[in-house]
């Protein structure tokens, strides 16, 4: 079956202004266009059409969607599975995240005792596996599965205040890398400040600590598009200052 972009918008709930809009950047083009020069879209393009959606739904940029979708090694089959391990993961964290708000509801009213550290579980296990859905697989090749699933354990049985002290040292490390940046130099003493004020940071999650280790994230900062898009919501190029921090940093700390 064929769709103009005006049935196709309608069969899949989006603006045919988006679906032109990607037709321009490239990311899903028509089958053909009609002789009246309507783009015409076929059963491929609505297959592909649903794997853009189903990468956007999981929160992918659209140069991401791109690249993968485009991929002449892409298996459309292979993605559906994966799209569905990761929306039962994400299922899972919704189901804690419940479970915690049903839980402070049953204490606020009286009718049971929820213990401080219930209060973080949802957030914790969240965190992790958002972790490992994004990074998994790059960060347990670089570090092996027994570093990360310390990591990891550490995480999970934080107590309250260390697990507020590490959420307000991760802003503490974005807010200092601002004002780093504007230094303009990774050796500054801001700069500085920021690569150990990271360190920090990591040892709340990792096993120990180690300059080789903390060089070699940083590295992947720089060579990891999603690793450095957290980062760069600093500013631009701010995940590079920091590899260059972190590289003066463990430089001088030999």
């Amino acid at each position: 079956m064929e769709y103009t972009v005006q049935k196709l918008g309608n069969l899949a709930g989006i603006s045919t202004r988006t679906l032109r809009y990607y037709d321009e950047i490239g990311l899903l083009k028509p089958a053909r266009k009609s002789s009246s020069g309507y783009r015409i879209y076929g059963q491929p393009e609505v297959d592909k059409l649903q794997q853009i959606l189903f990468y956007r739904e999981l929160g992918l940029e659209l140069e991401q969607i791109k690249n993968i979708v485009n991929n002449p090694g892409f298996n459309g089959s292979r993605a559906l599975e994966e799209h569905r391990e990761k929306l039962l993961a994400k299922r899972m964290q919704l189901d804690l995240l419940i479970i915690n708000v049903e839980k402070t509801i049953s204490a606020k009213g009286g009718e049971s005792i929820m213990a401080d550290n219930e209060k973080f579980e949802g957030f914790k296990q969240k965190l992790v596996d958002d972790n490992e859905q994004q990074y998994g697989r790059e960060i347990r090749d670089k570090y092996g599965d027994d570093v990360v699933d310390q990591s990891n354990a550490k995480m999970l049985n934080m107590s309250e205040e260390k697990y507020q002290a590490f959420t307000l040292l991760e802003q503490q490390v974005l807010d200092r890398l601002a004002d780093a940046i504007k230094t303009g130099d990774p050796s500054s003493e801001l700069a500085q400040q920021t690569a150990e004020l990271h360190r920090q940071w990591l040892e709340f999650t990792w096993p120990s600590y180690s300059k080789e280790a903390h060089m070699g994230l940083a590295e992947m900062y720089v060579a990891d598009e999603r690793f450095a898009a957290y980062y760069d919501k600093v500013q631009q190029g701010a995940a590079q200052f920091l590899r260059d921090a972190i590289a003066a940093y463990t430089a001088q700390n030999q």
